[in-house]
């Protein structure tokens, strides 16, 4: 069974998608995961679902050793709520941040039904266009990134990568992909932990949105001003 190079109990957090969920390990093992469907309504239920887990396993939050959040790309306000929770606990507990990328976190979650090799991991990125993810599926059963990130348009991704190399976040226009995946962060001891070597900057780390939000894009080109930048996925 694979396990988290951590110590101590580590929560991991994942809202790109629809698909949210939140885990709790410790010392390595998971000891839970709850799923939690995101967008539906106005209520918060990422943090509560981080406060069950706790209080399930009997673990205080100052005694966290560690903060992972899925790093997207994928939808703007369901990042942007992950993202604040996980820098706001692991600022308040003291604790390290480290970020993954979703896309690696959706090759994890099926991982188990891929046969060793090389798959393009791809996601909804609106306005006909894909995030698209390099990924190898090793011998040991765990997965790593094989490349950069990038944002393809539908033509582009058919022609890098027949039906049997792609895997689909959550559903797929192309319809013939060898596996559809609702990811879940309870696959994180799934993926190779290179994301533990080092730990991201509370001031500075942002998700990687993908695109810039349709509410910026609108702002603006209606006043003429660009607003600062945040991490994006070039096409």
């Amino acid at each position: 069974m694979h396990t988290i190079p951590l110590p101590g109990p580590v929560l991991a957090i994942e809202a790109s998608t629809s698909a949210g969920s939140v885990a709790l390990w410790v010392d390595g093992i998971m000891t839970g995961v709850e799923e939690v469907p995101m967008g539906v309504g106005r209520e918060d239920r990422l943090f509560p679902a981080m406060q069950r887990l706790l209080g399930a396993a009997g673990v205080r939050p100052d005694a966290l050793q560690g903060v992972v959040c899925g790093e997207g790309p994928g939808s703007f306000t369901s990042l942007r709520i992950a993202s604040s929770l996980a820098k706001g606990l692991a600022h308040g507990t003291g604790c390290p941040l480290f970020a993954v990328s979703s896309l690696l976190i959706a090759a994890a979650s099926t991982a188990a039904a891929l046969a060793e090799g090389r798959y393009l991991v791809h996601a909804d990125a609106l306005r006909g266009e894909r995030y698209v993810l390099p990924v190898v599926r090793r011998a040991d059963g765990r997965v790593a990134s094989a490349g950069p990130l990038a944002r393809l348009t539908l033509e582009q991704l058919a022609m890098e990568a027949v039906p049997s190399q792609r895997v689909a976040v959550l559903s797929s226009p192309l319809a013939d992909e060898v596996l559809v995946v609702s990811p879940t962060v309870a696959s994180l001891s799934a993926i190779v932990p290179t994301w533990a070597e080092e730990a991201v900057s509370l001031e500075l780390w942002e998700p990687v949105y993908g695109r810039l939000a349709e509410a910026q894009v609108k702002w603006e080109a209606t006043h003429g001003v660009s607003l600062p930048a945040s991490p994006a996925v070039s096409s």
